[in-house]
């Protein structure tokens, strides 16, 4: 088995979750590669390992990936997954984790049942950008798990983003900004500007906007086959685009239009889990008393 190891590094950060990984793995007797950038911080014992590789790029050969962190390592271990079908593992060392699912005290066993085959995967819709005129950043990762998201730049005056959806007129929201949203990223920025949640499965995206100054404006579930145009107009002559959270700079003639990409990202999942477990638990919902 030909597994990819993706993190980030930050400093004074604790890397037991990543010595018992890897402990797992070779004692499984598993082709183990480390991301090139993370590889440079890891301590010089795993380095002297000789079945460890590294890696910069990956392709249809490699059988999992595996990333420690939070949520947003996984949306960036996105990037390297594409549209090779790779099933992503999530171990949990950062703080909500809806994505990243596998606590650390639980490695060892979830990683042993994984390598087992004892799994079941969940596929997760992606959205797909594209610009007129085209941007060049955009060409090689013009697609977000999560949500794509255009917001005002380098000032406190609102933007207005004029909405069409399939070529009809939807409205013009005054606001910070708008948040297009897959399911999986319905628990992410979009909830925080109240959203609703999704299910993963829904074959559904939502649009919320960021602080409307439209008293009535509300966020609008649409169907995911939907063709989204977004144009932007302010006191500022540009704004910004989230991917996730890789940002680019737009300017204000750019026409933006949003799909659902033509891929899909496979998340590993237990089999004594599910989103509805995971939402009651992360979401705190039942603890009220009288439950």
């Amino acid at each position: 088995m030909k597994i990819a190891i993706y993190s980030q590094y930050f400093k004074g950060k604790p890397s037991d979750s990543f010595d018992e990984l890897i402990d797992v793995l070779c004692k499984n007797n598993v082709d183990i590669y480390i991301e090139s950038s993370f590889y440079e911080h890891v301590n010089s014992d795993i380095k002297g390992m000789t079945s460890i590789q590294t890696f910069s790029e990956l392709n249809k050969t490699f059988d999992l990936l595996i990333s420690i962190g939070g949520d947003g390592t996984i949306l960036r271990a996105i990037t390297y997954v594409r549209d090779f079908s790779i099933p992503i593992v999530g171990i949990n060392t950062g703080r909500l984790g809806f994505l990243a699912t596998i606590q650390t005290d639980d490695i060892k066993d979830a990683i042993e049942h994984i390598l087992n085959g004892n799994y079941k995967t969940s596929d997760r819709t992606l959205l797909s950008v594209t610009t007129n005129p085209e941007n060049e950043t955009l060409l090689e990762t013009n697609f977000a798990l999560n949500e794509i998201a255009v917001s005002r730049k380098n000032t406190t005056s609102m933007i207005t983003v004029e909405t069409h959806l399939n070529d009809e007129y939807l409205t013009s929201y005054w606001a910070d900004g708008l948040i297009t949203s897959t399911p999986t990223g319905s628990t992410g920025y979009s909830l925080s500007c109240g959203g609703p949640v999704i299910t993963p499965e829904a074959t559904s995206f939502v649009l919320t906007p960021i602080a409307p100054h439209n008293l009535n404006a509300r966020p609008l579930v649409i169907p995911d086959d939907t063709t989204i145009q977004l144009k932007v107009d302010g006191r500022e002559d540009q704004y910004l685009m989230s991917l996730d959270s890789r940002i680019v700079t737009l300017s204000n003639a750019t026409i933006v239009t949003i799909k659902k990409a033509d891929f899909k990202i496979k998340m590993v999942e237990l089999l004594t889990e599910s989103f509805i477990d995971t939402l009651r638990k992360k979401m705190l919902w039942g603890e009220d008393k009288r439950n």
